[in-house]
Formats: structure tokens, sequence, C-alpha cells
């Protein structure tokens, strides 16, 4: 008698109303543009890509240096350095093999940027939604003020949210004492999902030189150091809102992919270790599919909230 063979795994996922192939995107600021990392993976193979956030025009970053290497972690200053865009539409999208689900991410210092970046962005076809960095820790206007403060937050989503009727999310800061406040801020004003955690405000200090590390002093952490807080703050969040939510926070392997996904959320993204490993995403994807067969799920899903407690 021959053995039985399990039917294959449903990987399709859909967050924030964006069919996915498997749950697993690229975090922004750690995939470029996508075409970089083509010589590792294939990008029609992962769920897609977050875009490195955009600016209206192009942006130089923070001196060097601005990169450190910590304990389990990474410390970055890189301020958002981009191309601006126009080049994004007109050069680095057009790159893209087609199926490539792109989310392209949004910065300014002012809702009115973030709002007209939306529309001019989102008109796109190649673009399937947004997502709003509504949280980065390291540069000295904008950013993180958006993700940490209720009423500014709501200010930020509502406009973005009148500019575009396309997927909206907003990803939201570690940084604050009550996520699911701000969790419940983006519901109301109408985004699609959320994106969960930006990287943490840390910095490090060169005690030869008595120097910070970075030539910015704060930076943003990143990596497996800051996991357990990621999922701290998932799980409180996917228990306050019923708006999907995109883990995020130091996933190395389909083992930490899939604690995301119990603890709530719908789709993870993958950032530091692409860095390590630029062929990562892939492989965690099918990681992902593989331990949702073992433990018999039919879809993936199905592993979205399935923490048992007590």
């Amino acid at each position: 008698m021959s053995e039985s063979v399990s039917p294959p795994v449903d990987e399709c996922v859909t967050f924030a109303g964006i069919p996915l192939r498997n749950p697993v995107l690229t975090a922004s600021g750690t995939f470029g543009y996508g075409t970089e990392f083509a010589p590792f993976l294939d990008l029609t193979r992962i769920g897609g890509f977050v875009a490195k956030s955009l600016t209206l025009e192009p942006r130089f970053g923070n001196p060097p240096p601005r990169i450190g290497e910590t304990p389990a972690g990474m410390l970055n200053a890189i301020s958002i350095e981009n191309v601006g865009v126009r080049a994004f539409l007109e050069e680095k999208l057009p790159a893209l093999p087609e199926g490539v689900v792109v989310i392209a991410s949004a910065f300014g210092t002012a809702p009115d940027q973030y709002a007209e970046l939306a529309a001019r962005v989102c008109e796109h076809p190649r673009v399937a939604g947004l997502e709003i960095n509504a949280s980065c820790p390291h540069v000295k206007a904008g950013g993180i003020e958006f993700g940490q403060d209720p009423k500014l937050l709501a200010e930020l989503v509502g406009a973005v949210r009148r500019a575009t009727p396309g997927p909206l999310i907003v990803k939201l800061s570690p940084n604050v004492t009550r996520i699911a406040d701000m969790a419940r801020v983006c519901e109301a004003e109408g985004a699609d999902g959320i994106a969960l955690i930006n990287a943490v405000q840390a910095m490090d200090v060169d005690v030869e030189t008595r120097r910070p590390v970075l030539s910015n002093v704060l930076g943003g952490l990143s990596g497996p150091a800051i996991r357990p807080i990621a999922l701290r703050m998932v799980w409180q969040a996917a228990q306050a809102v019923g708006i999907p939510i995109c883990g995020i926070g130091g996933i190395t392997d389909a083992h930490d992919a899939v604690k995301f996904l119990l603890c709530g959320a719908s789709a993870v993204q993958v950032g530091t270790i692409n860095y390590l490993d630029p062929g990562a995403a892939e492989r965690i994807a099918r990681g992902i599919a593989d331990y949702a067969q073992r433990h018999g799920f039919a879809r993936v899903a199905d592993l979205t909230g399935a923490l048992e407690l007590g």
C-alpha cells in the first residue's frame, strides 16, 4: 500500500486588500528598489516587497558612519536617502519583472507632503498599495513624531486616506507607551492595515574614541534583539483592531515568521536578515508552508491568530 501524500498547502493570503502569493514581504529600507536582489532570489516567489521610503524630491541621508553592529542586531541612521518619487516611477518600477507585488513607502515632514506623494504613486498600475512611514526613529523632522502622537497620527492618516482610495498601510513606531491606542487611531482614520514594528530608537558608543558609533548619535535598532518586543506589540494590536497586521522585527527564519502569524499577523516583513542572506525571504516563505503542512493546516492563512493560550 502506497503512503498517502498530503495535498499542498495553500500559501496565498490577503493583506490590506492586497492578494499575496505567500505572506512574506521584505521590509522598506532593507531591499532597495527590488532589482538589487534579483540575482539572489526570484522576486515572483515571495509575497512582494515594500520599496525604500520615498520623498517628493531626492533626499541625501546622514553622513557616515551611519550603520553599526550590535549584539543580535544592527543600528542604522541612513535617514531616508532615496531617489525621489519621479525616478521611482519612471526608472525603478519599469525595471522590475512583471508579476512582482510592489508596495510603495511614503515619508514626509507634513501631512500634505505624504498626501501629495500618495496621490502620485498610487496612480501607477505597478503599485499595489502604499505604506506610510510614520515612525522613522532617526530623522530630525517628521517620521517618529507622527508615530508617537495620536492627534498627529490621525491627521496624517486622514490626509493620506483622502488622497488615495488604494490599499493604505501605516507603519507604526515601537517608541510608544500603548501600541493598541495607535493602532485604533489608524483603524478609525480608514487605514486598511498596519505594519509593526519599526526600529527601536537606540544608540551605542565607541569607548576608544569616546564618541557615538553613529554620526547622528541616535539610530534605529533592528534584528533579532527586538523580536520579543515586536511580538508583544503585534499581539496587543491584534487584540485592539479588526484591520490586518503585518509583523516586523528580527525575523531570520520560518519559525520566527510563524510566531508573528500565531500572534495575529496576516503577513510578515523580513528586514535586517536580508543584509546577511539576500535570499532569506524566499527561504522563509518555503519554511512557513512546510510548517503549515507538518502541523495540519490546509492554508497558511489559518495560522493567523492560532496561538493557543492557557
